[in-house]
C-alpha cells in the first residue's frame, strides 16, 4: 500500500485489517439491519489503541501520528464504515477538541477515560436550523454564578446515545454571534437523548439528538476561551475532515475489492466479465481514483502531523475522497448487476453508506467554498 511508508504503518494496517475481518466482518449486516452499535467490541478496539489513537501516552493514548490514524480509520471502513465513523467522531472531534483546547485539569480529568474506551465521546454543533451556518445556532449558554445554563437541541450527533462525554457548542453572545464550547458528562441533570435517526446508510453508527433543558454546567467545563469556539471548531474540523477522507478511501477500497473479486468470478458468454473492456476500464478508473484520494488524504495528514494549518488540504482530501467513494460504490453495484442490488452482496451496503461522506463535517459544497477561498487569497 502506497501510504505505508514505514514498517510501523504496515504492521498497524495488518493489525487493524485482521481485527476488522475477524471481529467486525461476520456481523456487519446484522448490525446494519438492527441499527445497533456493537458496544461489546469497544473494549477490544480500546486494547488496540483505537480509542486514543492520536492522544499521547501520558494521557493513556496510543500516540499514533496522524498518517497512522488515517490507516486505522481506512482499514475499519474498508469492512464497515459505521465503525470507521465511530472512531473518527470519538477521536478527531470530541477527544481531540479537549486535548487541543482543554486546560491541563480538563485533559487529566476527561481524556484518560476517553482514550481507554471507558467512556465514548460525542461532539455536537449541528442543529435543526443550523448545519453549514453555525451562526444560526439556537442553543444558548447563560452564565449563572459559577455555572452556565444550557438550553437547546443538537441534531445528527454521532455516538449520542452511547457517549459518556459530550463536547457541545452553544451561543454565549447572540448579538455578536459568539459561540463557546462546553464539556458535558452524560449524567448531568437536564441532558437527555432524543430521537435516534433511521438512516439510509451507516445504520450501525449511533446517530441521535441531544436535548439540553436548563442543563447546569460548572464554569470550569467551559472548553477553551469563552466566545472563541467557532474559531476552535474550524481547527478541529481540519483534522476531522481528514478522518472523513480516510473513511471515504476505506469504503471505496472495500467496494472496489468486492467488485474486482466478483468480476473475476462472474462468467458471461463463456468467460469472466473481467475480460470485457467495459468492465476492465471501470476497474482501472476505480483503482486510480482510490489511489489519488489516498494520496490527498496522506498529504493532508502529513501536514497536520507537522503542526501546520490544513484547511485547504483537508477540504481537498475530504471533497475528492468522498466523491470518489460515491462513484466507486456506484460502479461496484453496476459491475455486480442485479446482484449488486440485493443485500446478500456487500456492495449494496457500501452504496448506501458512502453518501454520508459528501454530507458530514461539511458538505461537498462547503468544501468547495473553503478551497476556493484559499486559492483566491
Amino acid at each position: 500500500m502506497i501510504s505505508d511508508v514505514t514498517e510501523e504503518s504496515r504492521i498497524l494496517r495488518e493489525s487493524v485489517r485482521e481485527f476488522a475481518e475477524t471481529v467486525i466482518a461476520p456481523h456487519v449486516m446484522d448490525w446494519d439491519e438492527s441499527q445497533r452499535f456493537p458496544l461489546e467490541i469497544v473494549p477490544k478496539m480500546a486494547e488496540l489503541g483505537m480509542l486514543g489513537a492520536i492522544i499521547p501516552p501520558e494521557f493513556g493514548g496510543a500516540g499514533l501520528s496522524y498518517p497512522e490514524y488515517v490507516v486505522v480509520v481506512e482499514e475499519l471502513s474498508r469492512v464497515d464504515g459505521s465503525l470507521g465513523l465511530f472512531i473518527a467522531a470519538h477521536n478527531s472531534l470530541c477527544t481531540n477538541h479537549i486535548y487541543v483546547f482543554g486546560s491541563e485539569e480538563q485533559k487529566r480529568r476527561f481524556i484518560p477515560d476517553l482514550a481507554s474506551g471507558r467512556k465514548v465521546g460525542a461532539w455536537g454543533i449541528t442543529e435543526a436550523g443550523s448545519g453549514s451556518d453555525a451562526g444560526g445556532m439556537r442553543t444558548t449558554a447563560v452564565r449563572d454564578g459559577g455555572f452556565f445554563v444550557l438550553n437547546g437541541t443538537k441534531h445528527f450527533m454521532t455516538n449520542a446515545s452511547i457517549a459518556g462525554v459530550y463536547v457541545v457548542m452553544a451561543m454565549t453572545n447572540a448579538a455578536k454571534k459568539e459561540i463557546s464550547a462546553f464539556i458535558i458528562e452524560r449524567e448531568t441533570p437536564g441532558l437527555s437523548i432524543g430521537k435516534k435517526e433511521n438512516k439510509l446508510g451507516m445504520r450501525a453508527s449511533d446517530t441521535a439528538s441531544v436535548i439540553l433543558e436548563d442543563c447546569r454546567i460548572p464554569a470550569e467545563n467551559l472548553l477553551g476561551e469563552e466566545g472563541a469556539a467557532f474559531r476552535d471548531c474550524m481547527k478541529i474540523l481540519e483534522g476531522g475532515r481528514i478522518s472523513i477522507a480516510a473513511l471515504g478511501v476505506g469504503m471505496a477500497q472495500g467496494a472496489y475489492e468486492h467488485a474486482l473479486r466478483y468480476a473475476k468470478e462472474r462468467r458471461q458468454f463463456g468467460k469472466s466479465i473481467s475480460e470485457f473492456q467495459a468492465i476492465r476500464f471501470k476497474l482501472a478508473d476505480m483503482a486510480t481514483e482510490i489511489e489519488a484520494a489516498r494520496l490527498l488524504t496522506i498529504r493532508a495528514a502529513g501536514l497536520k502531523q507537522e503542526g501546520k494549518r490544513t484547511a485547504k488540504e483537508s477540504s481537498m482530501a475530504k471533497l475528492y475522497s468522498s466523491e470518489v467513494a460515491v462513484r466507486v460504490a456506484g460502479e461496484a453495484v453496476q459491475i455486480h448487476g442485479g446482484y449488486g442490488f440485493i443485500k446478500d452482496f456487500p456492495v449494496e451496503k457500501f452504496y448506501r453508506d458512502v453518501k454520508l461522506c459528501t454530507i458530514g463535517e461539511g458538505t461537498s459544497e462547503i468544501q468547495r467554498m473553503v478551497i476556493a477561498r484559499h486559492i483566491l487569497k
